[in-house]
């Protein structure tokens, strides 16, 4: 259990009334765990995925992008194993007709008796465990057949490894290099749930890093690169405003261990109350299980060839596997509080998000509807939508829409009073703390800039905890 509150019952309502996410098809009765990103959703989903992309493949070069289709060739799910082994045990309720994983028993509830697991109400009738493929089946091409069945992949990685020489080859690279995509993996799974944790269509982030298992003297083995992106993926997280004491490492035990691992760890965070640390992502040496195995089914050979050495050799791989979908919900997670406020009995609610992580950037404020506040508004609105997202809210108090904007996230907000017409200058509220700088209009936009360099620059100073 947790040391943190559990805020997930209020985060789901939090988040549809303030357009970060939405059940899918909700209007028909929702789609089991299926959710859409909405206005809010989406940019800060957004703005995840371009801070990973910025600091794995943009100001690196060593580590290239790729975009892999989401259908493939169904040997390729063959040769990696998935369509073997990829599968949970699974138990039905003939009673009740619920779905339960086998292995997951002890933590599930009966529908008819929460207080009891699966198995202990009397009206229970379960049945013997059965291995359940999570790979969603469909058909390429008019005709339904076994010949035409194809799959919707259960993850982003092996559309790297099928690439690995295309990428090498067309870049230019040499080992040791990394491959990192962004995309989109389905999995149906059993037993999914805690609002976007686990879902059946969910988003990776992954990269495989290629290095050479019997590296020369004087280079980085396979083993001190997996230690190194063991620190630099924890750092990242720290980046992005996770409180450090959320977040530790989880080394896999022997049991937990795939069989052609060397070594894996997962960087988990606390979100709180009975759910607390759960992985957000895995970083595993894969050893050259990946690549062999293709090699094999194929009849291509995927071996690097090191000129300089002489040597041909298959590369095991290091990979970093993030949730999109994980990371943002502990971001929003990490960010949610409530405080009491001076002078006000209902107090607040906060998202405090890291500026960089933010949808919007600053709410603009004209204080009343006349005296040309709304024009001036307005005007300084557009200006700096050209440089970041801005919200416009002309409705309600002052204070009600400095509240909207907390619980949206929104770090800054910008006031258009009497003096701002005749002085042409603003007031600046800030979201952490509720203190206001007056700040003349020109300057606004190079303002709001600057604190946005400098907590960046504080977040990524950040300190690695050990492993």
């Amino acid at each position: 259990m947790s040391s943190y509150p559990d805020v997930m019952d209020k985060l789901v309502s939090l988040a549809k009334r303030r357009g970060f996410i939405f059940q899918s098809s909700e209007i028909y009765g929702g789609t089991g765990s299926v959710w859409d990103y909405g206005p809010l959703g989406v940019e800060l989903k957004n703005n995840v995925k371009a801070r990973w992309w910025q600091s794995m493949v943009r100001e690196r070069d060593d580590v290239e992008g790729l975009d892999a289709a989401i259908l493939m060739h169904p040997k390729v799910w063959e040769a990696s194993g998935h369509v073997s082994g990829f599968s949970d045990p699974l138990v039905d309720c003939k009673a009740c007709k619920a779905r339960f994983r086998a292995d997951k028993i002890q933590d599930a509830q009966c529908p008819r008796k929460p207080s009891k697991k699966p198995g202990e109400h009397t009206d229970c009738q379960l049945t013997e465990p059965r291995q359940f493929n999570l790979m969603f089946k469909t058909w390429m091409g008019p005709v339904e057949d076994s010949a035409a069945v194809v799959y919707l992949r259960p993850e982003t990685a092996q559309g790297i490894f099928v690439n690995f020489l295309n990428v090498q080859q067309a870049t230019r690279q040499k080992v040791p290099f990394g491959i990192a995509q962004i995309g989109k993996a389905f999995r149906n799974e059993i037993t999914p749930g805690n609002f976007t944790f686990r879902t059946r269509e969910f988003e990776q982030m992954e990269m495989q890093f290629f290095v050479d298992p019997q590296a020369p003297e004087g280079k980085q083995t396979d083993m001190e690169w997996f230690e190194y992106w063991k620190a630099q993926r924890m750092a990242w997280h720290l980046s992005l405003g996770l409180a450090p004491e959320r977040l530790h490492f989880h080394q896999h035990s022997a049991q937990e261990l795939a069989h052609y691992a060397k070594a894996a760890f997962d960087i988990e965070f606390d979100f709180g109350g009975s759910l607390g640390f759960q992985e957000i992502e895995g970083v595993h040496h894969r050893s050259d299980f990946d690549l062999s195995r293709h090699q094999e089914a194929s009849g291509k050979k995927l071996e690097y060839t090191d000129q300089v050495a002489n040597r041909r050799y298959t590369p095991y791989v290091v990979e970093t596997s993030v949730g999109a979908d994980r990371v943002t919900l502990a971001v929003i997670v990490n960010a949610y509080r409530e405080e009491a406020v001076p002078g006000e009995q209902e107090g607040r609610t906060v998202l405090g998000f890291h500026p960089g992580l933010a949808p919007i950037k600053a709410g603009v404020f004209p204080l009343t509807k006349k005296d040309g506040q709304p024009e001036m508004a307005d005007k300084l609105a557009v200006a700096l939508r050209k440089k970041f997202p801005v919200f416009y809210d002309d409705a309600g108090a002052i204070g009600r829409r400095y509240r909207r904007q907390d619980e949206a996230g929104t770090p800054f907000g910008i006031t258009i009073d009497p003096d701002s017409t005749a002085n042409d200058d603003v007031t600046i509220r800030f979201r952490d703390d509720m203190g206001q700088i007056r700040v003349s209009t020109s300057k606004v936009a190079d303002v709001i800039a600057k604190y946005l360099d400098a907590d960046l620059a504080t977040a990524e100073s950040t300190k690695v905890p050990a492993a």
